[in-house]
């Protein structure tokens, strides 16, 4: 497999995903330097990163959002077969423009102290995550995140 160390100015497409082993993940749309010279219909590359530094996992989990556009320097590997996104394993982060505006319509995240959850119009039941983006669990109602924090802060010792 073809790797090589660069940096990727690119928009965040949704909102980054925390992952296992405090991992997070994200993908961005890139646009090639020359955009004028392709055809209208030419489609965008699509970049899917991931992220375990704890400092970048932050700022992705809290303070960006889609639409955002971002350096994300590090190691790109090149996708196993034709058609699939390219993986770039960050390990530099930087933010060159915010979204004007939020863009989340269907699905809300919000902070409980340490924790992080998602709330979308699909379903009941509710994500929840610490703020270093480590799964805690789903909660089967909003009205039961209080509870599986509570739990999950006992079987911790109330490590977030």
């Amino acid at each position: 497999m073809d790797t090589k160390h660069c940096a990727v100015d690119g928009w965040v497409d949704a909102i980054p995903v925390p992952g296992p082993r405090d991992t997070v993940t994200f993908d961005l749309v890139v646009r090639p330097a020359d955009i004028d010279a392709l055809d209208d219909d030419a489609p965008d590359t699509i970049v899917t990163c991931t992220s375990g530094d704890p400092r970048i996992t932050h700022e992705l989990l809290n303070g960006i959002q889609p639409g955002d556009l971002l350096r994300a320097t590090g190691t790109l590997v090149q996708p196993p077969a034709p058609g699939e996104p390219a993986r770039l394993t960050v390990d530099a982060l930087e933010v060159l423009d915010t979204a004007l505006v939020p863009v989340l319509r269907d699905m809300v995240m919000d902070r409980y102290g340490d924790y992080c959850v998602i709330f979308s119009a699909d379903t009941d039941t509710v994500p929840v995550f610490t703020a270093h983006g480590a799964w805690v669990g789903l909660a089967d109602n909003p009205d039961a995140i209080a509870t599986l924090i509570d739990i999950h802060e006992r079987v911790n010792g109330g490590d977030a």
